[in-house]
């Protein structure tokens, strides 16, 4: 941990970040398996009094950095979209849906312990309980009658990608704005378009970025359309106030915030990033995560809202290290855990 070069502003954010995640790191069960919540106690009451200049020294004092597998890290970037729409519908206009009245989330945990920490999602015929209607089905109007609608967007390409994001602004034709955030999902695999179109060579030297393909998609309306019901993924929203919050129903923080895969990073907990882009590089905290985000080494970092945000994450395409920092000590008890019971082995075991 010392050696991590860390710059003192981003390390600030960092830790800003930190302290509002330190409640539910004390009391969140670690799908990851690797802390408990009383190894995170002493960090978080150090947090609470020590000043945000000191961030640097904080994290040096009280964490020690492991690598999970083999720490080869790919980083993408999300923010916080605005786009055209309105309270009514219009012509053009496609709607923006609250969680359906019909679907249903499945704890499979609580039916075998060997399916802790795994969901389904789906919806009952008969006594059946089937795969939810998938994005075709939606777009053709499959929830009628089972979704509330929220307001309608204008631009269906925006849409989608605002759904890839998570939350966003809606900027009314009436005036003023809708805040919306992700409620749930339909339960069906995330399939990322752009290494679709990628792999039939639909985007040439330079359009690979989110705005290029945005660019394809509006200059290409019915391949486009046909290319995004390829992935079947659906994102219901809710109405929100406030801060954006991510998956620990906490504000996240451009520049602060990253995504992760609680299977293996334990939300809440700081991640180091050395990347191959410079604006990745630093502490993020694990706050969010995302249907992309798989994988003991993949992350999304946050940028916030805005233009600029819209810019850096839409060409946020970043590979390097990673490093999961966690409370001095725990990774050897984890350690000595796994050693007792014969669980350590390779793959995406931690090790420092």
């Amino acid at each position: 941990m010392a050696t991590l070069p860390l710059d003192t502003e981003q390390a600030a954010a960092a830790f800003d970040a930190f302290r509002i995640s330190c409640p539910s790191l004390i009391r969140r069960v670690d799908t990851a398996g690797l802390t408990t919540g009383t190894d995170w106690q002493p960090a978080c009451a150090d947090a609470a009094r020590s000043p945000r200049g000191d961030a640097p020294a904080f994290f040096r004092r009280w964490f020690e950095a492991v690598q999970v597998g083999d720490g080869r890290a790919f980083a993408t970037g999300y923010y916080i979209p605005e786009i055209a729409g309105s309270r009514a519908p219009r012509s053009g206009y496609v709607p923006i849906y609250a969680r359906p009245t019909d679907l249903i989330e499945v704890d499979l945990g609580a039916f075998s312990p060997t399916w802790t920490g795994k969901k389904i999602r789906g919806r009952v015929q008969g006594q059946a309980l089937v795969p939810y209607f998938d994005r075709t089905a939606i777009e053709e109007g499959a929830l009628t009658g089972r979704a509330r609608i929220l307001g309608y967007a204008a631009d269906p390409v925006e849409l989608f990608f605002l759904q890839v994001q998570g939350s966003g602004f809606v900027r009314l034709d009436e005036g003023g704005e809708l805040r919306i955030g992700y409620d749930s999902q339909n339960g069906r695999d995330y399939t990322g378009i752009g290494a679709l179109m990628k792999s039939r060579g639909l985007l040439g030297p330079g359009q690979s970025s989110m705005q290029g393909i945005v660019a394809w998609l509006h200059a290409h309306p019915d391949e486009g359309r046909a290319i995004m019901r390829e992935n079947k993924s659906y994102v219901f929203f809710r109405e929100l106030s406030g801060a954006p919050l991510g998956a620990l129903g906490l504000p996240v923080s451009g520049g602060a915030t990253v995504a992760a895969d609680p299977k293996f990073v334990p939300l809440g907990a700081p991640v180091f990033l050395s990347m191959d882009r410079t604006d990745a590089n630093g502490i993020w905290i694990a706050q969010d995560t995302g249907g992309a985000i798989k994988g003991s080494n993949r992350f999304d970092t946050f940028w916030g809202a805005g233009e600029e945000a819209r810019a850096i994450a839409g060409g946020m395409s970043a590979r390097g290290t990673a490093f999961v920092l966690l409370p001095r000590g725990s990774y050897d008890r984890w350690r000595a855990a796994q050693a007792a019971t014969g669980q350590v082995s390779g793959g995406s075991t931690p090790r420092r």
